[in-house]
């Protein structure tokens, strides 16, 4: 019996009304391993290629056929916007059956979540900061709300595997899965996966599963790319600045005009800076103001405006945003993406590129940038725009090896297992040291992490007074974690700054993390305002709207992280003679010109090159975590060199001997088998998280020596 013959009659009504000619290959394969297998299900495969529907047409005819007398299928999205989009198409597809579907996140209808936990059944719909205050506020109704859960959904597995989210899901899935006693299977969903068997892995965590991960070409189809480049001359004139600044945005308001676009930077700064100089040349050229804004900082009004109007087929509006458009909400058809600058890594490349095509169009992704004069470098270095270089390497990287960055795994997440045992306290009141640490360290999240760590931190916790000892030998939450606790942002675990909310009348705009005085002009949502009251205690602005172009700052520390082998890409970029045919003329003749310096200055041949007196270029051509090993273990040898941020490519290294010295010093380094535990770190040396402040130092240094610096690749 084929695929189609074994869904469920709603669905196929819905496939015939929505003239489907066919299940897609992705959509049958999932539909193979649902219903004549046990094990989980990752679908990897290119934007719009069907996995959403993929996932939920095999589960949901098997909930048709044999209904839950509880939540049916969980999903787990990193976005409230992911989960209102996906919501929307739930709907039309469960329509002509009796299968509910609730959404539950902070903005979502109290009323309707009240009515589930009375009545669980269907599919909810969740964040894992709203599923974790369900475990620890709602225990005892979760135990009739996922009784008899079949499915968890999670999407953008990619994105949850990179970063603590993605732990704190883990950790929620498990503690599920031991107050129920029910393993439910899984399904990950992700577009860009560089390794399929972590990601598989990852899935698996506290299932004793197997996980089939589908091969699809779908969604790899041919790609229309071009890069453009614009030269500042130094001379600041205009309302726009530079002339190679004007010209920039001239250009963006011609290629984008009548034409729907998603522009991408790598900051919200410069979002708002480009899409407020749009809206200016328009309004110059009386042309109609079709730019909007989409950024973390914007008002969930605003941003969910710009997604309906971005899925008009009428509306040709052009979108400055940053992240929160690459993952995979329908955003309708694009004529095309713009990404200003270079994308960050290979990941993000195949996120942003994935925005446009949709639909069976060829995607076209624009590039461009912007780069200054060197005229007065300080040495042959100043004039190699090494971002430029990292772009038409990760653009090859994507497109001739289908390649992406693979995820690390995190080994010692001390920050969240303070937070799971805060969590776990706070659900379950006084527990005794050993059951508290059988209940933590059992966890597969945490099986790295030893016993003996696991008191020093506890130790440390009731020193520090986040945890208190009861007169029964017990643990419970301290006077101090109380106020951690009850904080209502303990159930997120990233950092998120303290912002201002920005008002114009009684309009939310979005949000400033720093006070704005009266009189202040600065962007928000690509317009610019002007302070006219503050009101301090309640952190509100309130702002009217007046006319040219500002700028907003926020507080980011940005540094990228660069994988060895796209710096090694990069390094046969400059040594090959390979052209390329989406860079433009001058595009072309910038490649030249860097190439001939890079050859000429022996850097790509030689580990170590002269730069000034006392000062070299180490160029060992690895990624930043090998380059910040090699920084400390040349530290142990009484060596002193630098990371500039803005390349992430080499070191600057301070000697006082020769080149050859210095190299025969590195090359011994490079093949030592040292313990980097013994290199000369820094006091606070640490992997940025939340809790952080609560983690004794001997624990975040191991974290940051053994789960960061890599010696040798």
């Amino acid at each position: 019996m084929d695929a189609f013959a074994r869904l469920a009659p709603f669905i196929q009504d819905y496939i015939y009304n929505n003239h489907w000619k066919e299940l897609r290959g992705i959509q049958v394969a999932a539909c193979e391993v649902i219903f004549d297998t046990d094990a989980n299900l990752l679908l990897s495969s290119g934007t719009a290629s069907g996995k959403t529907e993929a996932a939920f047409l095999p589960v949901l005819t098997e909930l048709y056929n044999h209904p839950s007398t509880s939540v049916g299928v969980l999903y787990i999205s990193p976005l409230k916007a992911l989960i209102n989009d996906q919501f929307k198409r739930l709907e039309q597809l469960i329509l002509e059956s009796d299968i509910p579907v609730c959404k539950w996140h902070g903005d979502a209808s109290q009323t309707k979540k009240n009515a589930l936990i009375k009545h669980p059944a269907g599919i909810l719909q969740i964040t894992p900061e709203s599923l974790e205050s369900l475990l620890i506020n709602k225990r005892g109704a979760c135990l009739k709300l996922f009784g008899d859960l079949r499915y968890v959904i999670i999407d953008e597995v990619h994105h949850f595997m990179r970063d603590a989210r993605g732990v704190q899901v883990l950790c929620l899935l498990e503690r599920l899965q031991r107050l129920t006693g029910n393993i439910p299977r899984r399904i990950g969903l992700s577009a860009t996966l560089g390794d399929l068997t972590s990601a598989k892995n990852w899935l698996n965590t506290g299932t004793n599963r197997d996980c089939i991960a589908p091969v699809s070409s779908e969604g790899q189809r041919s790609v229309r790319l071009f890069v453009q480049r614009f030269l500042r001359q130094g001379e600041m004139s205009g309302e726009v600045g530079d002339r190679g600044d004007r010209e920039h945005f001239e250009y963006l308001f011609k290629m984008t005009l009548d034409k729907k676009t998603i522009i991408f930077t790598n900051s919200r700064e410069e979002t708002e800076f480009v899409m407020a100089n749009l809206r200016q040349i328009a309004a110059k050229n009386k042309a109609p103001d079709v730019y909007r804004v989409h950024h973390g900082n914007v008002s969930a009004m605003l941003r969910e405006q710009t997604e309906d109007e971005m899925k008009s087929s009428e509306e040709k509006i052009v979108t400055g945003a940053t992240v929160t458009l690459e993952l995979g909400m329908d955003i309708g058809s694009l004529d095309q993406v713009v990404q200003v600058g270079a994308p960050i890594n290979v990941s993000s490349f195949a996120q942003r590129l994935g925005r446009c095509g949709r639909r069976g169009q060829i995607p076209q992704l624009l590039f461009t940038f912007v780069e200054d004069v060197q005229t007065t470098a300080a040495d042959f270095l100043g004039p190699i725009n090494w971002a430029f270089i990292r772009l038409i390497a990760i653009i090859e990287l994507y497109t001739k090896e289908r390649w992406i960055e693979p995820i690390e795994p995190h080994l010692h997440p001390y920050s969240l297992l303070y937070h799971q045992t805060m969590a776990c306290l706070k659900s379950v009141g006084e527990m005794s040291p050993a059951a508290l640490a059988q209940a933590m360290l059992s966890m597969e999240s945490f099986s790295h992490i030893s016993k003996e760590d696991y008191k020093t931190l506890l130790r440390h916790l009731i020193k520090t007074e986040q945890l208190q000892k009861t007169e029964n030998g017990g643990l419970i939450i301290g006077r101090a974690g109380e106020r951690v606790v009850n904080h209502h942002q303990f159930y997120t675990v990233f950092i998120v700054p303290e912002y201002y909310l920005v008002k114009d009348e009684n309009r939310a705009i979005g949000t400033v993390d720093k006070i704005y005085p009266v009189g202040t002009r600065f962007s928000l949502a690509g317009i610019t305002w002007e302070t006219v009251d503050v009101n301090v205690k309640a952190k509100v602005l309130f702002v009217q709207r007046v006319p040219g172009v500002s700028l907003v700052d926020w507080d980011v520390d940005f540094k990228s992280e660069l994988h060895t082998h796209l710096v090694q890409k990069m390094r046969s970029i400059l040594k090959e003679n390979e052209s390329y045919p989406y860079l433009s003329d001058s595009c072309v003749e910038r490649l030249d010109e860097i190439r001939y310096l890079a050859r000429g200055s022996g850097l790509l041949s030689k580990l170590v090159t002269p730069l000034s007196e006392q000062k070299f270029a180490v160029f060992p051509w690895v990624g930043t975590r090998q380059l910040f090993a090699l920084h400390y273990a040349l530290l142990a040898r009484g060596v002193k060199s630098k990371m500039p941020w803005e390349t992430s490519i080499y070191l600057e290294v301070y000697y006082e001997g020769s080149a050859e010295e210095l190299e025969a010093i590195i090359e011994e380094v490079l093949h030592w088998d040292a313990d980097p535990a013994t290199f000369p770190l820094p006091a606070k040396v640490q992997i940025q998280n939340k809790y952080n402040e609560f983690i004794p130092q001997a624990l975040l240094r191991k974290q940051f020596v053994e789960d960061f610096l890599i010696l040798t690749d």
